[in-house]
């Protein structure tokens, strides 16, 4: 992390050498051993999931298009298709909040008589 600080801190001095065109695109997780000074001399975006199912599912069908979407020699079959593939991701995701839960804790059932 300190070699990027350096690299990042040298792009700032010398402007006239990088072309007006170069970018550079970094991803991270939170971390304190980031570069405070990469981060201030940069543009931050973030990209939250959709709050629920319903409006991940959304968006998933929203990020196909039209195209996509009516594109089909089988249209109901590939519907229906896309919209279980779109259910079951959103349901992943929205489980992610819950941790291990459900996911890999053996639940011991209990019957009632």
């Amino acid at each position: 992390m300190p070699t990027l600080e350096k690299m990042i801190a040298g792009f700032s001095a010398a402007t006239a050498d990088i072309s007006e065109d170069f970018r550079l695109w970094l991803t991270s997780m939170p971390s304190p051993s980031f570069p405070v000074a990469v981060l201030q001399n940069g543009i931050k975006l973030t990209n939250e999931p959709p709050k629920g199912i319903r409006a991940n599912l959304l968006r998933s069908i929203a990020d196909l298009g039209s195209d996509d979407y009516e594109g089909s020699t089988k249209p109901r079959v590939w519907k229906k298709l896309i919209f279980g593939l779109g259910f079951f991701h959103a349901v992943v995701q929205e489980r992610r909040k819950f941790g291990p839960l459900g996911w890999n804790i053996r639940v011991r059932r209990v019957w009632l008589r």
